[in-house]
């Protein structure tokens, strides 16, 4: 059985990581909602960006000549394929139900990750299951969710839940991909699987490619440097040393910090619940790590 400590909380530099991705992965959906230009589009030439601008960085490490290393580029692969899987359901669920639902039913990706670790002979104390409720029931505040009863709606918000276990597969596969490579090479292997597998879909879809306004490669760009670089790369970063659960904990900060951004750059008005859903994040997520006497 596993005994590693699932519910460390970051230290050190990671904590700077997780700060930088929280505000990376929280300005993706200003920059979504901002852009025309078609999801599998955004999608494959924001992890096609990621992946160009990481491979320099691969290629100087070459991590590829021992056995443990491919290996580790294969599950790196399956973790690319969970990553797209978890970015279609993502997008898919927000033309089918509300934007403050899909974002809400996502962010269950914690709990996923703590299960999924569970079932490997991870430990996770019942405090942690705890803090994780206290903060998903936060993230319900800030978005002031209205689960709407209609089969198009409860289509999406299967969608979303869907997307939120693929999250975390994707999260855990890359923390084992990382116990034998560099982050560079995972990422590069990862967002460049990622791009591969939406590409069809883009095709399927009739969704364009190219010919697209100069307006719309800079927010392709600035998906690129912010929600995938200074987001996704940077929680990787962290996943060599933190939990994939307390990782993905950190996820649910991405709510508040997109709320903040949307009011800024958009004039969106932000929710009421944004304050005290922001407190009851942070007492959440302080439960979460809190490791006291006999908690299992």
């Amino acid at each position: 059985m596993s005994t590693e400590d699932h519910t460390k909380p970051p230290a050190g530099r990671d904590i700077i990581l997780l700060t930088l991705g929280i505000i990376g992965i929280g300005t993706s959906g200003p920059v979504i909602a901002l852009s025309t230009m078609p999801i599998p589009t955004l999608i494959f030439w924001r992890n096609l960006g990621g992946a160009l601008t990481m491979i320099p960085f691969a290629l100087r490490l070459k991590q590829w000549q021992s056995a443990a290393q491919r290996k580790a580029i294969g599950t790196s692969a399956i973790a690319g394929v969970f990553l797209a899987m978890h970015f279609i359901c993502f997008f898919a669920a927000m033309r089918l139900t509300s934007v403050a639902a899909g974002v809400a039913i996502t962010t269950m990706q914690p709990v996923f990750a703590a299960i999924f670790l569970r079932m490997q002979g991870g430990h996770i104390p019942r405090r942690a299951w705890v803090g994780m409720a206290i903060a998903f029931a936060s993230v319900l505040l800030i978005t002031g969710v209205d689960l709407q009863i209609s089969v198009r709606a409860f289509t999406g918000d299967l969608l979303a839940l869907v997307g939120a276990a693929l999250a975390a597969a994707y999260m855990l596969f890359g923390s084992r991909s990382q116990k034998e490579l560099a982050t560079s090479t995972y990422t590069t292997v990862c967002y460049f699987t990622c791009a591969l597998t939406v590409l069809p879909v883009t095709l399927l879809m009739g969704s364009a490619l190219l010919h697209f306004s100069a307006r719309e490669w800079w927010l392709v760009l600035a998906l690129i440097s912010g929600a995938q670089l200074l987001g996704h790369t940077m929680f990787n970063l962290s996943l060599k040393r933190v939990s994939p659960a307390v990782v993905s904990l950190v996820v649910f900060f991405e709510v508040p910090v997109s709320a903040i951004l949307a009011v800024w750059w958009m004039g969106q008005s932000p929710p009421a619940g944004t304050i005290p859903g922001i407190i009851g994040l942070l007492i959440g997520c302080g439960v979460f790590v809190f490791r006291g006497k006999a908690t299992s």
